[in-house]
């Protein structure tokens, strides 16, 4: 199950979370994103992890055959269900992204946006083998997160021993949170995933490869 606190935080930003979207300064690295999102993920049977408030969901769902979104948080996924999905092939569960359910399915394809840099390096290994068993063989995984840039990026305020950073970050309410938020490097993912395709943005990196 991923971290009480995590969820918590999650839950209690749901209503300010797209704001990040709004960022000028981001704008060319995001439609970048979605024209690749668009090309590597066309006509799948797509699985999402940690969907949030449906933002990618929204875009995956025009191009792909059918969406599968999973969280855990019911704040996010209550925006999520909310929107309007013009295909109408999108389902939205919740499942942990560390025990996914044989009942989700299989599927070609899978997508986690903002949420590698959430997982705790102890448990990469069981969130990769809880994702793979929900794919094909041959299957393409495809993944984006946040690049660590200085003076744009939230402060890393503490890391520990297993090499976890943590950020502080402070809602509208004024309510603080400790957020685990790692920064993974193109060697560190590529020798996870030895076929990995990187790219590094501006602000964000982005990842494939086949299962």
């Amino acid at each position: 199950m991923e971290s009480p606190d995590l969820i918590d935080y999650y839950r209690r930003r749901a209503g300010e979370y797209e704001a990040i979207y709004a960022k000028p300064e981001r704008q060319s690295d995001l439609l970048l994103l979605k024209k690749k999102f668009s090309e590597l993920l066309k006509g799948t049977r797509l699985l999402e992890i940690a969907c949030g408030t449906g933002h990618w969901t929204s875009v995956l769902a025009n191009v792909a055959t059918s969406v599968v979104a999973t969280d855990v948080a019911e704040e996010p996924m209550n925006i999520a269900r909310a929107k309007p999905y013009l295909k109408k092939n999108v389902t939205i569960v919740g499942a942990d992204a560390y025990a996914l359910p044989e009942d989700l399915g299989r599927f070609d394809a899978a997508f986690a946006g903002f949420w590698w840099s959430h997982v705790p390096r102890q448990r990469i290994a069981e969130f990769t083998a809880s994702l793979h068993a929900r794919l094909e063989k041959g299957a393409r995984v495809v993944m984006f997160d946040n690049l660590y840039v200085d003076g744009n990026s939230t402060p890393i305020v503490e890391t520990d021993a297993a090499g976890n950073t943590y950020q502080m970050r402070e809602l509208a309410d004024g309510s603080r949170f400790r957020v685990l938020k790692n920064f993974p490097s193109k060697d560190e993912l590529r020798a996870l995933f030895p076929s990995c395709h990187y790219r590094a943005l501006q602000y964000y990196w982005l990842a494939e490869y086949r299962v």
